[in-house]
């Protein structure tokens, strides 16, 4: 990121960091009874300068995930899709019933797992995983099986295509079955070439079966930020990728133009 847009970010995750000691912390053993393995997702993107003030509102309704005194946690994933990337085409097309194969690292609690999201034909979204030693360069024979026995595709016919990395904050309603990511500061990586958003926010609201209403939809919808369904995986892929086919991303990459513009002249004291 350049001089002027790395100041801002750092001006502005001071002033995060400090909002999150305010709110009631939550174990991560605690956070556990709201997993929600099988859920609904709705997603937001909106511009990190409006954080601070979505955070100050959710105080009264959320606790934050809290580990040794820290609340911002530090992601890495590496994303597996056969040669022809057809796990992103298959979401590209908005098709139902697909998946996405990764490794992810929570590097703070240094814990690895291989994870497997599915997306069914009625929007809801089940996630399965298995720990790993290590984010595997060569999939190991237990991988392979968890592969096989969960998804449509044989592990042979994968490869790496991505790798991202963010911050992220988990915040969980006090007295809902609801749980809340928002991640900040993303990177994505492919081959040698890599891409940063500082600007970016990307929250997504999980809930249980039978959960309806979102206080902190609700502070979103104060904010006129109204869901957008986003993909970091696709959204890396087309942005390092220029021969993917992307036509039905393009509304969604104007929308990141006009933020990337909108941050840039934003200043701290506005």
């Amino acid at each position: 990121m350049d001089g002027g847009v790395s100041q801002i970010y750092l001006i502005t995750l001071e002033g995060i960091e400090k909002i999150l000691e305010t709110f009631e912390p939550i174990s991560l053993d605690e956070m556990d009874k709201v997993k929600l393995m099988d859920r609904t997702d709705t997603k937001f993107i909106f511009t990190i300068n409006k954080l601070p003030g979505l955070l100050r509102k959710a105080t009264d309704y959320y606790k934050v995930l809290t580990i040794n005194n820290k609340r911002l946690f530090l992601y890495r994933s590496k994303y597996l899709d056969t040669l022809n990337s057809q796990m992103y085409l298959e979401h590209h097309n908005r098709n139902l019933n697909r998946y996405k194969v990764r490794f992810r690292e929570y590097v703070d609690s240094d814990n690895r797992f291989l994870e497997i999201k599915f997306k069914n034909n009625k929007g809801r979204t089940n996630k399965t995983r298995i720990k790993r030693k290590k984010i595997e360069d060569d999939i190991s024979k237990m991988s392979k099986k968890f592969i096989y026995v969960n998804t449509p595709y044989n592990s042979e016919n994968l490869e790496t295509k991505l790798w991202n990395q963010f911050s992220r904050l988990t915040l969980v309603q006090k007295k809902m079955n609801e749980r809340l990511t928002i991640d900040m500061n993303l990177q994505f990586i492919k081959d040698s070439k890599v891409h940063k958003l500082p600007f970016l926010i990307i929250a997504e609201v999980k809930r249980g079966r039978f959960s309806g209403y979102s206080d902190f939809i609700n502070l979103l919808n104060e904010e006129r930020i109204k869901p957008t369904g986003i993909s970091k995986y696709c959204l890396g892929m087309i942005l390092l990728d220029k021969n993917l086919k992307y036509n039905r991303f393009k509304r969604k990459l104007l929308t990141l133009n006009k933020m990337s513009h909108d941050y840039r002249n934003f200043s701290p004291g506005n």
